[in-house]
């Protein structure tokens, strides 16, 4: 497998890469306010049954993001693509914003997300970031596992920032 960067050919094959997943957690948040001061908690809790999301994408964000130039990588096997990465870089604080991140489903759990994460890596540091952000789901908890075995660590969230009011979780990994 050959991790690369993308060409505008590959946009196609990167879009129409499922990118549903299926959990039996979700990270739920709790929040407790007190005088002065305000608690908020997540832990991970066990649905009743699998769950099974599905994670729309914009064709034209895809686009859009390969045009800038800047970090859009794809995992290529035999010149199939089963995963790529797409990550913008947020100049004023020096972070790569890894935007999507995503693995064929019939190649999920063979190592290509975290040879793609790898990769970008490397290229932030090249760059001279000295971060990398992403945000999730709390309903992503396969993707919340994967982030923290990579040593990303949760460092916010947002209770406003999808429009089908689900919670975004903050991660960051110091590139220093």
């Amino acid at each position: 497998m050959i991790i690369r960067p993308a060409e505008l050919g590959d946009l196609n094959a990167c879009f129409t890469i499922d990118h549903s997943y299926q959990t039996d957690y979700v990270w739920q948040m709790e929040e407790r306010e007190e005088e002065g001061h305000v608690t908020v908690t997540f832990r991970a809790v066990r649905l009743p049954r699998t769950m099974r999301v599905d994670y729309p994408r914009d064709r034209d964000y895809l686009l859009d993001d390969w045009r800038r130039g800047e970090c859009f990588l794809v995992a290529d096997q035999d010149g199939e693509v089963r995963g790529y990465l797409d990550m913008t870089v947020q100049a004023w604080h020096a972070t790569g914003w890894i935007n999507n991140l995503a693995v064929g489903k019939r190649h999920r759990r063979q190592g290509i997300g975290g040879a793609l994460l790898k990769a970008a890596i490397e290229w932030a540091r090249e760059q001279g970031l000295r971060q990398l952000m992403l945000e999730t789901p709390t309903k992503n908890y396969p993707a919340i596992c994967f982030y923290q075995k990579h040593r990303f660590v949760f460092c916010g969230f947002n209770d406003r920032y999808y429009t089908n009011q689900d919670i975004a979780l903050f991660f960051a990994q110091s590139l220093r």
